[in-house]
């Protein structure tokens, strides 16, 4: 059995294999595959897998809860053990995590990722690959935008409907889906689909009306499917610096929004990274929010707003720039509790607990991270960097005064805006060599 299985090291104990498995069960594999199986004496795996076996002799395990546990038996056993798992076991499945533990050989089949494609005809290198199997879909509308191909793996609740209601709640109407089941099995069917009609059906379906049959018919998918979106049109395209006036506002006479020249700035200071958490306080127009999004499209932002009206708008701003953030109604310090500790933090308004919000937000900076906050007047400016140097932070301040062209009959002339400056704040322990070189 040890010369068979192939011993670890000088060890007799024999190897582990993860074997892949298709929805067309044992008669998807290479004999081979089926001759380590058969020859095993233990054989793990979803009752799924399992049952494509029925005349194993050796001794069944279920996994289907307690991985960990599961595992750890296996990683104990002496005798030969298979351990089975869907398609190619390292992509977003068990065999990252057991390889490891286990010492294991891995030998996938074609992933349903692959199958999808092979059944569209089309080349998936380029491909951007997700998973919402068992996570939610916050955040995916700013790490799919614009992309031409989207390969996403689904589950009961982020199914076919539900992914396209999301995505049309961000207008990405320039997208086809693909919906991929049972790929390799005998119930396998595949089509495309517009998102409107799924979002229509599924609405009509769950509401019961008198079209709820027929529509529950369009919308019933197989548990085991895979989605690909199509990008068919063009998307959107924003740069660094979104134009003042794209944004939903109220607009008093200079406008309450983190201007254009000034924001570039501040979020240029933050440092960010794709995988960024960062945090908004006192977000107003969501201005910076959304841009940092845009930025870190793989991380998280947080926002908060004490202005009904103003979140409203930030809100409205997210849908239309594709930034899933989290925004609430609330007056910081307040609300912060339950968000995880960020990146990077912009401070745009506060609500008169500047020294205390100061405090917070440099205990809850992960290493490495940034604080940037704009002030007007000279008085919080003080306040700001008292604060921060109490904290033993190092500060930069910067002067922002920029004026903008106006016409003027056949001529131009320059307006200038309220100065603001730009206070960034970064641990002293990290500054030195760390904070010159970032810049």
């Amino acid at each position: 059995m040890a010369s068979e299985w192939g011993g670890r090291g000088d060890e007799l104990k024999p190897k582990v294999k993860i074997i892949g498995i298709g929805d067309d069960g044992a008669a998807g594999l290479p004999p081979l595959y089926r001759e380590w199986i058969d020859s095993s004496e233990v054989l793990a795996g979803g009752e799924r897998h399992l049952a494509f076996f029925p005349d194993y002799e050796g001794e069944k395990r279920v996994i289907r809860s307690g991985i960990t546990e599961r595992i750890a038996e296996l990683a104990r056993e002496t005798r030969s053990v298979v351990l089975l798992a869907s398609g190619d076991p390292l992509f977003y499945g068990i065999g990252a995590y057991a390889a490891k533990k286990l010492d294991a050989e891995v030998y996938p089949a074609p992933s349903s990722i692959q199958l999808a494609f092979a059944r569209m005809g089309e080349s998936w290198q380029d491909a951007y690959l997700a998973s919402v199997h068992g996570r939610s879909l916050k955040g995916l509308a700013q790490r799919i935008d614009g992309r031409d191909k989207v390969a996403l793996l689904t589950d009961a609740a982020n199914d076919p409907p539900a992914i396209a209601r999301y995505l049309l709640s961000f207008g990405m109407t320039e997208y086809r889906m693909f919906v991929a089941e049972n790929l390799g099995g005998a119930e396998e069917r595949t089509g495309w689909y517009e998102l409107h009609e799924l979002a229509a059906a599924g609405a009509a379906a769950a509401a019961g009306s008198d079209a709820g049959e027929e529509a529950a018919a369009v919308v019933a998918f197989s548990p085991l499917n895979v989605v690909i979106l199509r990008r068919i049109g063009d998307s959107p395209r924003y740069g660094l610096g979104i134009d003042d006036e794209a944004f939903a506002q109220r607009k008093p006479d200079k406008g309450l929004i983190t201007k254009r020249e000034v924001r570039v700035l501040s979020i240029a200071n933050l440092g960010l990274r794709e995988d960024s958490v960062v945090w908004d306080i006192g977000t107003c127009t969501g201005s910076v929010a959304i841009e940092c999004g845009r930025i870190a499209r793989l991380g998280q932002v947080f926002a908060i707003e004490k202005n009904e009206a103003d979140l409203a708008n930030c809100l409205e701003n997210a849908a239309k720039f594709r930034v899933d953030l989290t925004a609430v109604r609330g007056k910081a310090p307040e609300g912060l509790g339950d968000w995880p500790d960020p990146d990077a933090v912009f401070v745009g308004g506060t609500g008169g607990e500047l020294r205390e919000l100061i405090r917070i937000l440099c205990a809850r900076l992960r290493p490495g991270g940034r604080i940037v906050l704009n002030a007007v007047t000279v008085e919080n400016l003080y306040e700001a960097k008292k604060a921060f140097e109490e904290e033993a932070y190092e500060v930069r301040i910067e002067l922002v005064q920029v004026s903008r062209s106006k016409p003027i009959l056949d001529m131009t002339r320059f307006e200038g805006l309220n100065p603001v400056y730009i206070i960034t704040a970064w641990r002293k322990e990290a500054a030195a060599g760390e904070g010159e070189s970032e810049r």
